[in-house]
């Protein structure tokens, strides 16, 4: 069976410990990241290894290639795994926006730790 992780991409450490911290007892590896690019390249060092992603957890507001533009990215090579968007914006523009690159869903900082392992186990592949 492939190792499947659950990657956790934000700028701010103690969000990529703490969801860590929520998501551990799922039995995932949890393979931190702190921006897009950095995401997208260890998503490749994943796959490259013969293992897989399950799921993608994405802050929107980060330094060198944001939340939106990794969701972008992400999906012109995997359209089915899911992401779900975790970032202080709640507007509804930004929630579509989200949407329409491919989200899958979207929760609001700072986030109620059972309401992130609700919506992990109900998308996670």
């Amino acid at each position: 069976m492939k190792v499947k992780h659950i990657m956790v991409i934000d700028d701010s450490n103690t969000i990529r410990m703490s969801v860590q911290h929520t998501l551990k007892e799922l039995g995932y590896p949890i393979t931190p990241a702190e921006n897009g690019f950095d995401g997208l390249n260890k998503i490749q060092d994943i796959c490259s290894k013969g293992e897989d992603v399950a799921m993608c957890i994405v802050d929107v507001n980060m330094p060198e290639m944001d939340g939106i533009s990794f969701v972008k990215e992400f999906r012109k090579t995997d359209q089915f795994t899911p992401v779900i968007i975790l970032t202080t914006e709640s507007g509804s523009a930004k929630i579509e926006e989200g949407k329409n690159a491919g989200a899958s869903g979207w929760l609001v900082k700072p986030f109620e730790p059972s309401a992130l392992k609700t919506t992990v186990q109900r998308l996670i592949r």
